[in-house]
Formats: C-alpha cells, structure tokens, sequence
C-alpha cells in the first residue's frame, strides 16, 4: 500500500513539473516581470535637478512633495479582438514584434486574463482622438473580448465584462461617458467593438451614454451634423466616418446615412453630456 501510495505521489509530481515546464507563457511572464521592475525603478528615482533659466542656478537641495499618488485610468476601451481565438490573441500581446496589447482579455467561455496592471500603459488606442484628448492610451483600460468582428458576443462573455466594469468603475471612479469602444476614438481605423456589441445594456448599467427612443428631442437649427458628431466626443476630420462611428455605435447600423431620428439620438446624448459639466 505504502508503495501505491509513493507511486501516486510521484505520479502527480511529474504531470505538475511537465504542465509548468509545457506553460507557453513563461518566458513572456518574465518579461513582464523585468519591464515592471525597470519601470518600479523609474517610479522611484528622485527627480532631476533643473537649473533656473535665468543665471543657470540649480536648487541647493532637493525638496519632495508630499501630495502625490499614481495618475489613474480614466477611460475604458471596448474592442472586438478580430482574431479567430482567444488563444491566438493571447499569444499576438506577448510578441514583441506585434507592439499591441491591452490590459483584459475576455474570452468566449467568460474567462478574464488581467494580462496588464491598470496603471501601466497599454498599447491598445493607436493614433485616436476622444474630445480633446489625444493620447487614450495614457488615460485609459483597453478590454479586448474575442469575437472576430462579425459573429455576436457570448452571453458569458458580457457578463464577466460588466463584472469587471463594475469594478473598475468603482476602483477609478470612471465618469460614465467615458466607457467607449475602439471605433469611437480611431472612426477612419477601427469598427470595434462590432455592430452586435449591446451598447445599449451597458448604459442601463452604468456604463456609457444612452437615449430615451421615445423622446423628440431635435438638434437645434444652427447646430450642424459634424458639429453634433464633435460635441459628442468624435474627430470629424473625416465627417464619413465620425458618422459610420456613431452609428454603429448608437444605432447598431453599418451606414452613414443620417436621419431626423439619428439626429434626436444626437441631441440627447449632447444634452446629457452638458448636464454632467
């Protein structure tokens, strides 16, 4: 018996010493885990000396504030991954080479890999604009869900995700409009997350901007549609486009056409907005 036993446990060691030797991501975790120690060390080191501009004159000492903490997220990013698996976007973040990443990953069966510390900076926006701001990545959550781009999201899926925009919205006390998707900010790159994304769900929740369809708000005469389209949030250099963004977005529509309909949709969400200021 006592062999059986030491047979069993041996057993077991080996298949536990093989699945950690097998683990794909063990040489990328370390990475990450050398990236976080450089940048540990950077969050640490004193600030540098500055000379006056005047005669050139440094500080004679170096004198810290008190008043300080670490600068939080205040936007969170929806994408569609636009790959076939979660597997294979898993693996696309931990190549160098790929120069993406985000800081969630939700998969199909509801699975969430937290693959980035929130405070880290994610490679996830690109070249985007929301409002005046034009660096999302230095203020935002990027949250990829695997879908590629067509199909509808898992139920699972939409559930982790609220459950993890729950959380973050309490952790980093994220104003509700700021919960967007990619296509919003980069409307001449991206579509994600894709027109199935229940926008509409998340509003009800909390999370970002919705509209009453019974209302009869009307934008106002003066106000054009570009106008309306950069109130809300959208870069309008490319006008086609801002819409597409919109509508997909707030109508769950592939086209740019805009109606008297698309235009009441406009004016109460600009109202809403100007109410929160």
């Amino acid at each position: 018996m006592k062999t059986i036993f030491i047979r069993y446990y041996l057993f077991i060691a080996i298949v536990f010493a093989f699945a950690c030797n097998t683990f794909p991501y063990k040489e990328t975790n370390g990475y990450y885990k050398q990236q976080a120690k450089k940048l540990i060390k950077e969050l640490k080191a004193k600030p540098f000396d500055v000379a006056d501009s005047l005669n050139g004159i440094f500080a004679p000492q170096w004198v810290g504030t008190t008043n300080f903490d670490l600068r939080k997220p205040n936007f969170v990013i929806i994408h569609h991954t636009a790959q076939n698996s979660c597997e294979q976007t898993l693996k696309t973040f931990t190549l160098e080479r790929t120069k993406v990443s985000a800081h969630y990953v939700i998969c199909k069966d509801g699975t969430v890999h937290h693959m980035l510390n929130d405070y880290y900076r994610a490679w996830h926006g690109g070249i985007a604009k929301w409002g005046n701001n034009t660096d999302i990545n230095s203020s935002s959550i990027g949250i990829e869900i695997d879908n590629n781009g067509f199909e509808p999201f898992e139920p699972q899926q939409i559930n982790s995700l609220l459950n993890l925009l729950a959380v973050l919205k309490n952790k980093y006390k994220i104003p509700v409009p700021n919960f967007i998707g990619h296509g919003d900010i980069a409307p001449t790159r991206k579509n994600d997350p894709n027109i199935n994304f229940p926008w509409s769900l998340l509003a009800q929740k909390g999370y970002g901007i919705w509209f009453n369809p019974s209302s009869e708000f009307s934008l106002q005469n003066n106000i054009s549609i570009p106008y309306a389209l950069a109130l809300i949030g959208y870069d309008v250099k490319d006008t086609t486009a801002a819409m597409l963004a919109f509508k997909r977005h707030f109508r769950q529509d592939s086209t740019a056409l805009i109606n008297d309909y698309d235009k009441s949709v406009m004016a109460q969400i600009i109202q809403y907005k100007l109410e929160l200021k």
